[in-house]
This record gives C-alpha cells, sequence and structure tokens, in this order.
C-alpha cells in the first residue's frame, strides 16, 4: 500500500494560511525550500485540492524562468512540471502539466491510489487533506511550524472524531526558528 503524507508550512497556531488566504509569512529559507524539494522529488504522486492547486499551477509552470530563481527554485518548477498530480475539484474544468482531474468523491479515489501500486504520495491543501484525515487515510505529518502566530485563518489540522496516535520520526530546526516535525501515524 502507498503512503499518503500531508506536509505543509504552518503557524504556530496552527494555520497554513492567515485569514484573507494570507501566507507572507511563510517565506521559507533556503535551506528549508531544499528540504521541501527534496521531499516533493521523494514523492510520486502529487494530490492536491482546488485552492492549493491555483496557487502552485499559477507560479511553478514557468517558476525555473523567473529571473531571480535560485537553482532549487529552478529544479522545484521542473519536478512539479514532470510529478504526476492529480486536482480534485468540483469547479475546476480543466487542468494541465500533468495532471489529472477528478470531479468525484475524493476519499474513493485517494482510498483506490492508495491501494495501487508505487511510490508515496503527497497530498496538499487544507480540505482536500482533511476529508482524507477524516477517512484515516494519512500515513505521515509533517510540519514545517513558523514563529508567528496570526490568529486564525486555514487550519492544518481538521476536526475527527477520534483520536489519531502518532510516532515522532523527527524533529529539526531551520534558520528563522522554523521547527520541522514528521509524524507517522500508529496503526
Amino acid at each position: 500500500m502507498r503512503k499518503l503524507i500531508y506536509g505543509m508550512n504552518l503557524t504556530l497556531d496552527g494555520y497554513i494560511a492567515a485569514a484573507g488566504d494570507d501566507i507572507s509569512w511563510s517565506e521559507p529559507s533556503e535551506e528549508l525550500f531544499q528540504w521541501w524539494l527534496d521531499q516533493e522529488r521523494a514523492s510520486s504522486l502529487s494530490l492536491y485540492g482546488r485552492k492549493l492547486w491555483e496557487t502552485m499551477s499559477s507560479y511553478w509552470p514557468t517558476g525555473d524562468q523567473q529571473p531571480n530563481a535560485t537553482p532549487a527554485e529552478i529544479e522545484f518548477a521542473r519536478n512539479w512540471r514532470d510529478t504526476p498530480k492529480v486536482v480534485f475539484s468540483s469547479t475546476i474544468d480543466k487542468v494541465d502539466w500533468n495532471t489529472r482531474l477528478v470531479t468525484g468523491d475524493a476519499v474513493a479515489e485517494i482510498t483506490r491510489l492508495k491501494a495501487g501500486g508505487g511510490g508515496p504520495m503527497s497530498v496538499g491543501g487544507a480540505t482536500l487533506a482533511g476529508a482524507a484525515m477524516r477517512a484515516g487515510l494519512i500515513d505521515e505529518y509533517v510540519l514545517a511550524t513558523h514563529p508567528v502566530r496570526v490568529g486564525g485563518g486555514t487550519p492544518f489540522f481538521t476536526a475527527l472524531d477520534s483520536w489519531v496516535n502518532l510516532n515522532l520520526v523527527e524533529t529539526r530546526t531551520f534558520p528563522g526558528g522554523v521547527v520541522l516535525t514528521r509524524y507517522e501515524t500508529r496503526r
């Protein structure tokens, strides 16, 4: 069974975006950006909700052509284009860049994808990840916690009906006081 990983940058008070979808607080250091790039390279399939898809697809298809792009950003853009992606949305009509659109039951499709062969999958977007969390499909959580409180916005975690016990796998500190923690779900 394939592993499903949910990881994002978040604030100390648990938000992936402040009110108004503001993510200006989340600018990663070069070292943290490289860490995320390595994680993306290890993923064989990326699953996106609509909002995150719109954010990623508005920049990364040409991110390697930006005048100030770093070597890591160039590699991230290339990897992003090459990695197979699935977007879950009932409002988008078309996707591009090695991407497939799913308009139906996200949990059923993620369950099917997990049962298939292949390497690890990453899931991004709070709503999509929340549905996968409630269904018990997340195998690993990666939190890059930035030392800022925003007081509200889009939470990383969704409300659950039951507890989920986790094992700490990794803790690491990056420049700027960002603390990365990685947890595996106990099964």
